[in-house]
């Protein structure tokens, strides 16, 4: 448990007869980005409350740890390991985004000089020193995020919870945004991220959960995920009509596309499948002229694990 970052088992919690999370188990390693992904209202943002000491759960199995503290018993002490950004930003837009992280290193309790450093080097940083001696209501979206974000790493947090960070943001915001949280992790930060961008959770995150219905639906790591739900495929191209005919025969289980002189494999992607199929092909002594692995993507997981009705995007290819 030791190298756990947080570590939460059978996890409840009820708003009158409105269950919203149903005996939950969450563990996340230290120095990782962890998603939870769900619809609007599956209680993300009362997962991200709890386990920052925000609600108590109704119930759950042992003891809540976060940063290796009991939530229950040390409240305190998990609360001056984290650090919360939720969708909505806690800057202040009357004062200046330097007094905004001045203001946030008293609430700290820093010294005035620790204080005066922390918030140069944070500032610096997030790229936001031209802007320092702005009023913060001037920032664009993006800058007041990345502002929103600086605030929360005064206290030096070792644990992260960014519920919905990217909510709002243009695509280059949202990328700048990426790029942080890398930044964060690759020293030492753990980060919970709720996300409702799917492309972000694929990009980001080491381990992904889905929440449905109050329930974890699944977990894993992207890859995991995409290879739990079916439609992955292999295709083979041929430029010799007669390579095709062989390998049709060698891949008798192949749909066959006379045409297009192509086949088309159920598959998996994983690299033992493939290697099975180009061990079949060379033992026919054919090569295929191109090979495109299928995969379903987060938002076809997504929307087989949550009963949407949406229309998943175009699974992305993989030409090797």
């Amino acid at each position: 448990m030791s190298d756990l970052a947080i570590a939460a088992h059978e996890v409840r919690k009820s708003y009158g007869d409105k269950t919203v999370l149903d005996g939950i188990d969450l563990t996340v390693p230290e120095g990782t980005v962890f998603s939870l992904l769900g619809p609007n209202g599956a209680g993300k943002t009362t997962a991200v409350k709890i386990l920052s000491t925000l609600i108590s759960p109704d119930a759950g199995s042992g003891p809540i740890r976060v940063g290796g503290h009991d939530l229950a018993a040390d409240a305190q002490a998990a609360r001056s390991v984290i650090g919360v950004t939720g969708q909505f930003s806690a800057v202040d837009g009357l004062i200046t985004g330097e007094e905004n992280m001045l203001l946030m290193a008293d609430l700290h309790h820093l010294s005035k000089a620790e204080g005066r450093r922390i918030t140069a080097d944070l500032l610096e940083r997030f790229d936001l020193v031209e802007a320092a001696k702005k009023p913060a209501s001037a920032y664009s979206g993006g800058m007041k995020r990345r502002l929103d974000i600086a605030m929360t790493l005064v206290g030096g947090p070792r644990i992260i919870f960014l519920d919905e960070p990217t909510t709002g943001l243009d695509p280059r915001s949202r990328h700048n945004m990426w790029q942080i949280i890398r930044e964060l992790v690759t020293g030492g930060t753990t980060v919970f991220l709720t996300t409702q961008y799917l492309e972000e959770a694929d990009e980001l995150a080491d381990r992904i959960a889905v929440l449905n219905d109050g329930k974890i639906a699944a977990e894993g790591t992207a890859e995991e995920l995409k290879r739990m739900i079916p439609g992955g495929h292999v295709r083979l191209r041929f430029t010799d009509p007669a390579a095709h005919r062989t390998a049709a025969l060698a891949l008798a289980e192949a749909a066959r596309d006379d045409e297009a002189l192509t086949l088309h494999l159920p598959s998996d992607g994983s690299q033992r499948q493939l290697r099975l199929i180009l061990d079949r092909l060379d033992t026919a002594g054919i090569d295929a002229d191109e090979l495109t692995v299928h995969t379903p993507d987060l938002d076809d997981v997504f929307f087989a694990l949550t009963g949407g009705t949406a229309v998943p995007t175009q699974p992305k290819e993989a030409v090797r």
